[in-house]
């Protein structure tokens, strides 16, 4: 088991250096939240809607996190799930509705539907704003979701994110760099490896962020380690998603600069007692 680390380890040396170098690196931007709301305040409201997250940034949230998906006729609007079943009265996939057909749909109490990121970012001005891209296999949604941002002027209160690499590489292009992403997945876990060996030095990330869970599988993602490595470049360091007091505090304890939690009335306990302690 310890020779197939060690062989893994120097598989994802090489693919750094030949595949990473080419990116990059850009100042992190200070201020952002340490408190983000993980598709609004939604334990206690549905999620990705208005009310969920106007509800997380009265309870204290500074940030929201939220997800885009495309419509058939292209507008992007906040939705986590490939289809509408699970958060609407409606069934189908997003992909195969038209904007107005996505409106008709209910997300929770009475008026409450499907926003588009645009009714997002207007709805909630200064507001910082994680977007995570999740049409992985359509290729040009990031560039509708690029142009969406352009058009609201938002570059210095977003952050773009996705799992997959092609994604975040065709929105890096398309932006010019003018907007932080996330690292992509493939990223992430080069990151990790070379950390790791400490050799985060070969590194230029293009990314002002590793968002990661504390533990991915078996291994132990969330370490001092792996969080000095990352300032040494940097990058901020994003958890997902807290929702305990305890573990927020070993989250924090352990130097994480942003909690994603779907209770951020509870991480704003946290916050508020550490800061009197």
């Amino acid at each position: 088991m310890a020779r197939r680390w060690k062989i893994l380890l120097a598989v994802l040396v090489f693919v750094a250096v030949a595949a990473l170098r080419r990116g990059g690196p850009r100042p992190v931007r200070a201020g952002w939240p340490a408190n983000v709301g993980h598709r609004g305040a939604s334990v206690r409201f549905p999620e990705n809607t208005l009310a969920a997250f106007r509800a997380a940034l009265e309870a204290g949230a500074g940030g929201l996190e939220l997800d885009v998906r495309l419509t058939r006729d292209g507008h992007p609007v906040v939705m986590h799930d490939a289809t509408v079943d699970r958060t609407t009265d409606g069934f189908g996939a997003v992909v195969g509705m038209t904007l107005e057909a996505v409106r008709r749909l209910r997300a929770g109490g009475p008026g409450e539907g499907v926003p588009t990121l645009r009714e997002v970012l207007e709805e909630f001005p200064g507001t910082s704003v994680n977007i995570d891209i999740k049409d992985w296999d359509l290729p040009g949604a990031e560039k509708v979701v690029l142009s969406v941002l352009q058009g609201a002027g938002v570059a210095d209160r977003v952050l773009v994110a996705s799992a997959e690499h092609r994604v975040l590489r065709r929105f890096r292009r398309a932006s010019g760099g003018k907007f932080d992403t996330g690292a992509s997945r493939r990223e992430i876990a080069v990151f990790y490896a070379l950390s790791r060996l400490r050799l985060e030095r070969l590194i230029r990330p293009a990314y002002a962020a590793l968002q990661v869970p504390v533990d991915y599988g078996p291994l132990r993602i969330l370490t001092p380690r792996f969080v000095r490595a990352a300032r040494s470049l940097g990058v901020r360091v994003d958890v997902w998603t807290i929702n305990e007091a305890d573990q927020m505090r070993e989250v924090l304890d352990l130097g994480a600069d942003t909690i994603m939690t779907d209770r951020p009335e509870e991480l704003a306990r946290v916050l508020g007692d550490r800061a009197e302690g």
